[in-house]
């Protein structure tokens, strides 16, 4: 009688753990895109409020994320010499560095779409036409006299087009057992 009435109670006790295990999230999706502009922004995403927000999100951070150079003529070697300016980062420090030529803005989309405020981070690009957009973990704590010299060390290169949103899925628990087929019968 005892037996049974412990191995209920732990049936009873694991039942949440198994249900809970068993449940679905729900699919998070994510959109991003590369923009030139505020407006070309605006026009992919038909949200021009979030795009305002992540441009200027972008602009405060690119000082502080952009590849420094001790001279213009530096700068010049890998980013056109128009783009090359005298900034100043938030810290106050001076140094030569493309400008800003884009950004990137990410965005939670469903249901959580109004809670989320959009992810930006500034673009940059070079003389081959390549963009590239500050590294997971940027300068690395660095300070900024330390990175001055160091040119794109802190950027990561991207593939992705200007002016045209791309959504990536971000599935729950059970993914990728739904997405496999059956074989045999």
């Amino acid at each position: 009688m005892k037996r049974s009435k412990t191995t209920a109670l732990l049936l009873m006790s694991a039942a949440p753990l198994l249900f809970t295990a068993c449940q679905q999230e729900q699919q998070v999706q994510v959109q991003e895109g590369l923009y030139t502009s505020v407006e070309a922004c605006a026009a992919e995403t038909g949200d021009p409020s979030s795009c305002r927000q992540a441009f200027a999100q972008a602009q405060a951070q690119s000082a502080d994320t952009a590849p420094q150079y001790a001279s213009r003529e530096q700068c010049a070697q890998e980013y056109p010499a128009e783009q090359c300016v005298e900034q100043r980062t938030s810290a106050g420090h001076s140094f030569v560095g493309p400008m800003m030529m884009g950004f990137f803005m990410s965005q939670m989309l469903g249901a959580n779409r109004a809670a989320a405020a959009p992810a930006a981070a500034p673009a940059f690009k070079d003389k081959a036409n390549a963009w590239a957009r500050p590294a997971p973990g940027g300068s690395g704590g660095l300070n900024t006299a330390s990175r001055i010299g160091a040119g794109k060390a802190g950027l990561a290169p991207v593939t992705s087009q200007p002016n045209r949103a791309v959504t990536a899925s971000r599935g729950g628990f059970g993914n990728n057992s739904r997405s496999r087929s059956s074989v045999g019968g």
